[in-house]
């Protein structure tokens, strides 16, 4: 049974505008950068209102199957999806010179796999499964790796994933646990990216990189859907958004456009702001010198491992986003990440992975540079769990044996 609402009519080099078929399989465009599903939109305005996907009773992004290119609704490969919560800062509002009530965390650790990566890759291998793909290879500093392996699982499909061989061992562990054959490399994201690129003839097997095939972007695209929903079909002023690869920041953009378009949202656009680490920061860098292309970025370091990437395909797709919404790229140290993931996680009870408390630190000096009002509504990306990741170890103890001393515990 297909699904009689489906309105992909072609895919698109995001550089050359040059038109493949849909229903094929692609990676990159001929002129090798990322293709875009296109959609007949009149068509979809016609059909669809922003009532169908209100009333929808299919829980979490899968509610918005029309907009997106699965056309088959068995090829639908799902972990139990959820809508993630907007969490508003109270408390810790005014630790980043914010107010209360203005900043909003969109927690994307609830999803599968407990990450935002759980998008891109279940569309990703939705897509594959309905081309009759057999097996699957990515490279990943963590979290792409495991949403990969988890859907591929589901869907019956065979999973390679490749990682640096820093990369925190409860992801490479989680992979491995997942279904992947997993593999630790002596290099970074990109040198793994080489590894697959370069296997796929040998192998047979087919390349979900960043942005190497169409359908991550869609998938993450459910970002931007979700939110304008959640906010009742109207736009926060600003999105802070962890940018490594970028394809969730193209993704909301690209969503932001159709919504536009569909005539479900309209007024001012969010500005869009890529956030980086001083150790990775190709794009912000590029985005700074007025450049649209990123050179590699030399011996990428940084604790925020989701953001190291030192090289992006998309890299001119993230600057272009950046420059149409009037949004601003901003760079980050890894002390400023930590001390505010700290605090966060104290003062508010909430867990924000690296990479998400890089952007409370992007808010907090966007506030104090004046490139931002505390007035604005802002969106923090909180891309995964904070569980994953290492936390300071406790070395308070009591001893059952000696009379306990409770004067310890009162202020």
């Amino acid at each position: 049974m297909t699904n009689k609402h489906h309105y992909v009519t072609h895919l698109e080099c995001s550089i050359t505008g040059k038109q493949y078929p849909a229903g094929q399989i692609h990676g990159l465009s001929e002129a090798g950068r990322p293709l875009l599903v296109r959609y007949d939109l009149k068509k979809m305005k016609q059909q669809l209102s922003r009532s169908d996907i209100e009333n929808s009773t299919i829980p979490g992004f899968w509610r918005y199957a029309p907009m997106l290119p699965v056309e088959n609704p068995s090829d639908r490969v799902s972990l139990g999806e959820v809508i993630t919560p907007l969490i508003p800062l109270q408390q810790a509002a005014s630790i980043i010179g914010g107010k209360q009530g203005n900043i909003l965390v969109k927690d994307e650790g609830r999803l599968p796999t407990g990450s935002f990566k759980a998008r891109g890759l279940c569309l990703a291998v939705s897509m594959a499964k309905s081309f009759g793909i057999k097996h699957l290879a990515i490279p990943t500093n963590g979290n792409a790796g495991a949403a990969m392996a988890a859907y591929a699982s589901q869907a019956g499909i065979k999973s390679t994933v490749f990682c640096p061989e820093d990369t925190p061992d409860v992801n490479i562990r989680e992979i491995q646990l997942q279904g992947a054959d997993t593999y630790k490399v002596n290099g970074l994201i990109n040198d793994c990216g080489r590894i697959v690129g370069e296997g796929k003839q040998k192998t047979g097997w087919f390349d979900v990189s960043t942005l190497k095939e169409p359908y991550r972007i869609e998938g993450k695209k459910t970002m931007g859907l979700e939110l304008a929903e959640q906010l009742g079909w109207t736009m926060p002023d600003v999105i802070f958004y962890p940018t490594g690869g970028g394809t969730g920041l193209i993704g909301m953009w690209k969503a932001f456009q159709e919504l536009t378009e569909l005539g479900w949202i309209s007024g001012k656009l969010p500005r869009m702001v890529a956030v980086q680490a001083a150790g990775c920061a190709p794009i912000v860098t590029a985005w700074q010198n007025g450049e649209e292309h990123a050179p590699v970025w030399e011996n990428a370091q940084t604790v925020a491992a989701g953001i190291r990437v030192p090289v992006a395909v998309g890299d001119f797709l993230i600057i272009r986003a950046i420059r149409e919404s009037d949004g601003f790229g901003i760079i980050v140290d890894d002390p400023e990440i930590m001390a505010i993931r700290d605090e966060i996680a104290q003062k508010e009870g909430l867990l924000l992975c690296p990479e998400g408390a890089a952007t409370a630190a992007a808010y907090k000096q966007s506030i104090e540079k004046g490139l931002i009002s505390s007035n604005e509504t802002a969106i923090l990306y909180n891309c995964a769990t904070g569980l994953k990741y290492p936390m300071p170890e406790v070395f308070s103890k009591i001893d059952k044996n000696s009379e306990v001393d409770y004067s310890q515990f009162i202020d």
